[in-house]
């Protein structure tokens, strides 16, 4: 297909790797255990951080979604290096 082979498809690649890795660190700045640790007792005091956290299941989906669209559209445009 041609829009595996287009400037979009490498720009969409690049732009979900990004996505993935700031998601990453949003992922793990809300981990589950952060909140029991030193610096995660502090946050947890405050509102803006307890209001970030209750969507910490919902990065999940989101990078979900962006690593399998990543995936589909690197592989369209690199191909299987096999």
């Amino acid at each position: 297909m041609d829009i595996f082979h287009s400037v979009f498809a490498a720009r969409l690649v690049f732009s979900l790797g990004v996505m993935n890795l700031i998601l990453v660190v949003l992922l793990f700045s809300t981990c589950r255990c952060l909140a029991t640790s030193r610096i995660g007792v502090g946050l947890m005091k405050r509102n803006w951080y307890q209001h970030y956290y209750k969507y910490h299941c919902y990065l999940w989906w989101v990078l979900a979604t962006s690593v399998i669209v990543h995936a589909v559209f690197a592989v369209g445009l690199m191909g299987i290096p096999f």
